[in-house]
């Protein structure tokens, strides 16, 4: 068809291509706002309070069983992948922690958003808990941490023998 023109492109489009650029650097401003008024060296900054909560070792290992990561150490054919667990489930893989630290420990990731709690209307109740998205994430962090603390505990333990400190 000779001598017909292209037509321009639709409003409606480039509307929702803008819309979307708008979107994507508000939320990136916004997410760069948010990252800067924190800061953990700061005595009175909040993130220095959750710093401390996700510092502790019963986090870490309760976040890496949840991930799977207890199942996949104790047997090479499991799957890898996150798991929703019954509270006894925890405290088995968890050996050594107390009933009563393993349920602070739950309670506190529940009400910062790093693990679900569902209850099963049962007799008696079945209580299960599975990593969320946010959960997942500080995994991703901690998991590394658990990894390296076991595979260096001999070079560590050596250090500690040459200072006179044992274990």
């Amino acid at each position: 068809m000779a001598g017909t023109t292209p037509s321009p492109p639709s409003t409606r489009s480039t509307r929702s291509t803008r819309s979307t650029r708008t979107a994507k650097a508000t939320t990136e401003e916004t997410e760069r706002a948010s990252a800067q008024q924190y800061n953990a060296f700061l005595a009175v900054c909040p993130s220095r309070q959750l710093l401390d909560r996700i510092s502790d070792k019963w986090v870490t290992l309760v976040l890496c069983a949840l991930a799977g990561e207890a199942a996949a150490q104790r047997d090479d054919d499991a799957p890898a992948g996150p798991r929703v667990l019954r509270y006894s489930q925890l405290s088995r893989l968890l050996v050594g922690v107390s009933q009563k630290m393993l349920t602070q420990t739950l309670r506190s990731l529940e009400a910062d958003g790093l693990v679900t709690r569902s209850a099963a209307p049962t007799v008696p109740v079945t209580v299960t808990y599975e990593l969320t998205d946010l959960g997942a994430s500080l995994h991703r962090v901690v998991g590394h941490l658990r990894a390296w603390a076991q595979d260096n505990m001999d070079a560590v333990t050596a250090h500690r023998a040459d200072h006179g400190q044992g274990t």
